[in-house]
């Protein structure tokens, strides 16, 4: 079965700060390329694009690589889902996902469910508010009860505890009236075990009375890949890394939400040039040597993912040991 590389190509708006660097100019200073996206993830992007063209030869001798690259990432998969209803892409072996890590391998990410708690009042004049019933207040009372909200649930060895945030609330269309209508934004990151079923329907019964209706706008299973998972332990001993040796993952959701189920739920590592922590920030950046040493990484997983297959199985030969530095040929191919 072939490898998947898979990355996204929407970003997300720049939001109200001003840049110091031109968003779109792609700048070099220093060490950093600077731009939206240069972390999350057009970096990952380009590195997997030109290692599925180094690694050619190596992959038209084996089972090959599937690169799947997608738009309506940030908001939801979207295109990752619709891509499914028009292509067949399984089944894939293993995916690997270039969202940023910094290079470091990850072996998972939560879930995302997104919720819009709707409250309901009776509009009135702004005079006179005692002839209304205002909907703001009462969603008012749904944030206090979320801000208190314990899930109770164990840490996942990887990910950690689930979280949740409301991050936007829409209310009201004129200061002179009662608003009869108000709406909180629900970001709920889940973690491996969670039905994310249960979860909205503990969420209505514990926000009543105030809640009148709560829809579903983004439902992402999250990913998980065991660390006794004999492709990525051979990727860790591949890098001479020990970072999948203890289970870690990263907090955000990745198309393979979607595709992984969709193509077989095979083994999934997450691994890309762009730095975590610089994802949606204003003057978002990419440390430039890292965009060739992904190249070089990606290289040699798709590599050894040929010669794998055509021995037998990965799970039964380890990959070689090799030190994770960017190769000089890695860097004559490579051109920011």
């Amino acid at each position: 079965m072939p490898i998947c590389f898979t990355g996204h190509l929407d970003t997300v708006p720049l939001g109200g700060a001003p840049w110091k660097f031109d968003p779109f100019g792609g700048n070099i200073v220093g060490e950093r390329l600077f731009g939206r996206g240069a972390s999350d993830m057009k970096s990952g992007v380009a590195a997997m694009v030109a290692a599925a063209i180094n690694a050619s030869d190596a992959a038209d001798e084996g089972p090959g690589i599937v690169l799947v690259l997608t738009s309506g990432e940030e908001t939801g998969c979207e295109g990752a889902s619709h891509l499914l209803t028009q292509v067949d892409l399984g089944p894939i072996g293993a995916i690997v996902v270039g969202e940023p890590t910094g290079n470091a391998p990850r072996s998972g990410h939560k879930g995302a469910l997104w919720l819009v708690a709707t409250s309901f009042g009776q509009t009135a004049h702004g005079s006179m508010p005692e002839l209304g019933v205002n909907a703001i207040f009462r969603s008012i009372k749904l944030v206090a009860k979320l801000q208190d909200f314990d899930f109770n649930r164990k840490a996942h060895e990887g990910l950690g505890k689930p979280t949740l945030n409301v991050g936007r609330m829409n209310s009201g269309s004129n200061v002179n009236s009662v608003p009869d209508h108000s709406e909180i934004w629900i970001d709920v990151r889940t973690i491996p075990g969670m039905r994310h079923h249960d979860v909205q329907a503990h969420f209505t019964s514990y926000l009543a009375p105030e809640l009148d209706k709560l829809e579903l706008v983004v439902d992402l299973e999250s990913v998980w890949t065991d660390a006794g998972n004999p492709w990525l332990r051979s990727v860790s001993s591949m890098l001479n890394a020990d970072d999948l040796a203890i289970p870690s993952g990263v907090p955000f959701f990745t198309d393979a939400s979607v595709l992984a189920p969709a193509l077989g739920n095979p083994p999934v590592l997450i691994l890309g040039p762009g730095e975590t922590a610089q994802a949606h920030q204003t003057d978002e950046f990419c440390f430039v040597d890292k965009i060739p040493q992904a190249v070089s990484i990606y290289e040699r997983i798709i590599e050894n993912w040929q010669r794998d297959s055509n021995s037998s199985s990965v799970s039964r030969h380890g990959l070689e040991q090799v030190e994770p530095e960017v190769s000089e040929t890695a860097k004559s191919r490579w051109r920011p």
